[in-house]
């Protein structure tokens, strides 16, 4: 697996140095309450752990599971939600905890899809943007890196559920996805 790396675009001690600075501004952000982070399965789930064990307020956590994927390197545009929420957030403090923005489409749909729901307030934290991707603005709150436009895996984001479990992001190389 490692050998399909072409390049590694932040490493493993970068990535948690910025998880933890999101996490310590996010407990500064929301001291005296209790934000409920939804997480956007699969991809979200490392970084979300890592982020929530940086935070020093409590949190809860639910998770999420859209598509707009599938196998391929580029969004269909069409977004299904796979796994809904358990819970009502009506009245919650809300942080959408992303693993990557790419085209913007799905966040967008999600981020009005929970404001629907009557949160007390509803914000983003996503570890990777790709700002020149951006088909629909949305607004995120915190950013962990703004990236350049190439295919990353790694630190749970995928290609095809394979190197989500890489400690880095990485680049792969052409012929793996081609």
């Amino acid at each position: 697996m490692w050998k399909d790396i072409k390049e590694i675009l932040i490493e493993s001690k970068e990535l948690q140095g910025r998880v933890r600075e999101l996490g310590e501004e996010i407990s500064r952000d929301y001291a005296g309450r209790e934000p409920h982070l939804i997480g956007v399965l699969k991809g979200a789930v490392v970084f979300m752990a890592d982020l929530s064990r940086y935070m020093a307020i409590p949190v809860s956590f639910d998770f999420m599971a859209v598509s707009s994927y599938g196998a391929s390197t580029k969004t269909s545009g069409v977004v299904r939600i796979l796994k809904d929420l358990e819970e009502s957030i009506e009245g919650k403090d809300i942080i959408i905890v992303e693993d990557i923005i790419d085209s913007g489409l799905t966040l967008h749909y999600l981020y009005n899809n929970l404001s629907s729901r009557r949160p007390a307030s509803l914000e983003i934290c996503t570890l990777l943007d790709k700002p020149e991707r951006r088909e629909v603005e949305v607004p995120v709150k915190y950013c962990g890196f703004a990236i350049p436009d190439r295919f990353v895996v790694g630190y749970g984001l995928d290609f095809a559920q394979k190197y989500r479990n890489l400690p880095y992001i990485g680049v792969l190389k052409d012929e793996i996805f081609k």
